[in-house]
């Protein structure tokens, strides 16, 4: 198993990187000083486009993939549809 860091700590650790202030980091990439704090303390609502804007000026874009045990389940009940099939 894998450790990811969240996303909030990413961008953050980035942020501080570039050598910038939350301010002057908000201002570059064209978001509110108070959703970039929001984002950074890991707030669970935040809006998916402004997320995409951040990640945007960093250089980054989200992917989505399954995790293993999805995949797992899902081969499973992709094996059990097909043996349901056939005995039908």
């Amino acid at each position: 198993m894998t450790t990811q860091t969240p996303i909030n700590l990413q961008i953050k650790n980035l942020r501080k990187k570039l050598h910038l202030t939350q301010v002057d980091f908000a201002k570059r990439a064209g978001v509110g000083l108070r959703f970039l704090r929001k984002l950074e303390e890991g707030k669970p609502t935040v809006r998916l486009d402004k997320v995409n804007q951040v990640l945007d000026f960093l250089g980054y874009h989200l992917e989505i993939e399954r995790n293993d045990q999805a995949k797992s389940e899902s081969a499973n009940n992709n094996s059990n549809l097909r043996q349901d099939y056939e005995r039908l």
